[in-house]
């Protein structure tokens, strides 16, 4: 079972992570330990491997700071679900191999500390309640998350995947 974190509308990369927790700001310290160290604490403190963000409008606005998405990847966040995404923090993401999701009505209906479970290869949402069927990502993206990353795929396969037939 995960735990959902729900957050509002237009959450920055600097909420996510504050500059001051930059990897080259801190070397020596994982940029996960950052994640939402002072824009929501608890998260922070409790958030445990698998559980699932859900936030508002334009999550991850702000920089182009690619150590945001890594810093919830290296949390091992099971996914994030928003009603829409910044353009460059959801192809981050997706390169980092982070499972996001766009659905407008999973974030109306999921509640703040719900248990779900989260079925990555259907999108199927689990919940006491009920299922949610999440919109898959497109099939490019799917294959790069399912690798863990971008740079895996392209190891693992010595090609790009768009506008690859196989």
């Amino acid at each position: 079972m995960a735990r959902i974190w729900k957050f509002g509308d237009h959450v920055d990369t600097d909420q996510i992570v504050p500059g001051r927790f930059a990897p080259f700001m801190r070397p020596n310290e994982d940029v996960g330990s950052a994640a939402f160290i002072e824009a929501h604490p608890d998260f922070n403190k409790q958030a445990q491997p698998g559980d699932i963000l859900v936030a508002g409008e334009n999550f991850g606005c702000g920089s182009s700071r690619e150590y945001a998405p890594l810093a919830l990847k290296r949390r091992q966040l099971g996914a994030i679900i928003a009603k829409s995404f910044a353009r460059i923090f959801y192809r981050n993401a997706i390169n980092l191999g982070l499972p996001i999701f766009v659905d407008a009505v999973a974030v109306e209906i999921l509640e703040d500390g719900e248990q779900v479970d989260l079925n990555l290869v259907t999108g199927l949402l689990a919940r006491s309640s009920g299922s949610i069927e999440l919109p898959p990502l497109p099939e490019f993206a799917q294959k790069i998350v399912q690798a863990g990353g971008i740079a895996a795929y392209v190891r693992q396969t010595g090609k790009f995947p768009i506008g690859t037939s196989s």
